[in-house]
């Protein structure tokens, strides 16, 4: 069994900053791919950023150049460090992650979502 506890969340001003931490717990054996996706009110999730094992990343175009994805292998954990926030960046933010169980083999996880609401 593997959990995700997501937080970070909550509600900030256009063009400020905010932080998403997604912490990895239970029976892993190792972690591969990490990634945050979101889903706004009336759409499909998308992909917001992701990083491998090895620590390559890749983003969406609409946060580029604002949101850096970090992970930190020994504590499990991956983070979304988002700045200079729209109105449009407001939507559910979920932690994806691609695990290696000791007892499963290979699962995908989803975190149980974030809400973050840009807003004056």
């Amino acid at each position: 069994q593997v959990q995700l506890v997501e937080s970070g969340g909550g509600l900030v001003q256009p063009g400020g900053s905010l932080r998403l931490s997604c912490a990895a717990s239970g029976s892993i054996f190792s972690i591969n791919a990490m990634g945050w996706y979101r889903q706004a009110p009336g759409k499909q999730r998308e992909l917001v950023a992701a990083i491998t094992s090895g620590g390559s990343t890749n983003y969406a175009d609409s946060v580029k150049g604002r949101f850096t994805i970090s992970r930190d292998n020994a504590k499990n954990t991956v983070y979304l460090q988002m700045n200079s926030l729209k109105p449009e960046d407001t939507a559910v933010y979920y932690c994806n992650v691609g695990v290696v169980t000791i007892l499963l083999g290979y699962l995908e996880v989803w975190g149980q979502g974030t809400l973050v609401t840009v807003s004056s």
